[in-house]
């Protein structure tokens, strides 16, 4: 199994905080950035096979990744036209290197192991949900039909819950999603999300729900997420 990180994005939103490295390098604690939690807990689970994504600040990535001397094969794939594109185009231009069962996981996001173990424990494809956190207005729900996740975005409010861009995904199905994605981004359609294309093939791409609840599983997109997050790791 392969863990894909997607860190190709510019992070405007958190400002000054990502004005001279990728918003995955931002500090959660005085030892620890989102990304070196990520990766710590990664190996934790055995995964020791890694490809990133990167956009700007993308030679400070690597290095960084390096800098933590620890015992991880990473495979860097480098978006160089991210101010113009989403994380499907990133996902494309690493398709030669992700023909694996797959943890797809993005590069601002935070979360408690637990949440990693449970996910990779679960047989079928899945991705994280949480049955008690309200609908967020502006940010990923799926919408479930039949026990199964018909539907990923921002914009699907009738029978979802909230979602976070953490997944376990099997050959098989990651097969058919990719290959979505690469149709996408060979006819133009690179500034959407690669979940547009995931729920053009859900029938065969089968990913069911993996309900972390309550627990830390984030993403920080804002200074105001980041100072949650920080608050709730204290507390853990």
């Amino acid at each position: 199994m392969k863990a894909l990180i997607l860190n190709s994005g510019m992070g405007k939103r958190m400002g000054t905080l990502t004005s001279e490295h990728p918003k995955c390098m931002t500090e959660i604690d005085e030892h620890e950035t989102i990304i070196s939690r990520q990766l710590k807990q990664l190996q934790q689970c055995e995964i020791t096979e890694l490809v990133i994504t990167t956009g700007l600040f993308d030679k400070v990535l690597i290095d960084y990744c390096y800098s933590l001397n620890l015992p991880l094969n990473y495979t860097f794939v480098n978006n160089p036209i991210y101010d113009r594109t989403n994380y499907i185009y990133s996902i494309y231009l690493a398709r030669d290197y992700i023909y694996d069962d797959i943890v797809l996981l993005h590069g601002d996001l935070v979360f408690e192991i637990s949440v990693l173990l449970d996910i990779l424990k679960q047989n079928n494809s899945c991705m994280a949900v949480s049955s008690t956190i309200p609908l967020p207005p502006k940010d990923f729900k799926a919408a479930i039909k039949n026990g199964l996740i018909e539907k990923i975005g921002i914009e699907f409010f009738d029978n979802a819950l909230a979602a976070q861009p953490l997944y376990k995904i099997n050959k098989s199905d990651w097969k058919v999603w990719l290959d979505r994605i690469i149709t996408y981004c060979e006819s133009g359609q690179v500034s959407c999300y690669a979940e547009n294309a995931f729920n053009e093939v859900s029938d065969k791409c089968l990913i069911y729900t993996m309900d972390f609840a309550d627990r830390l599983c984030g993403e920080i997109d804002t200074p105001d997420d980041l100072a949650v997050i920080k608050e709730r790791l204290k507390n853990l």
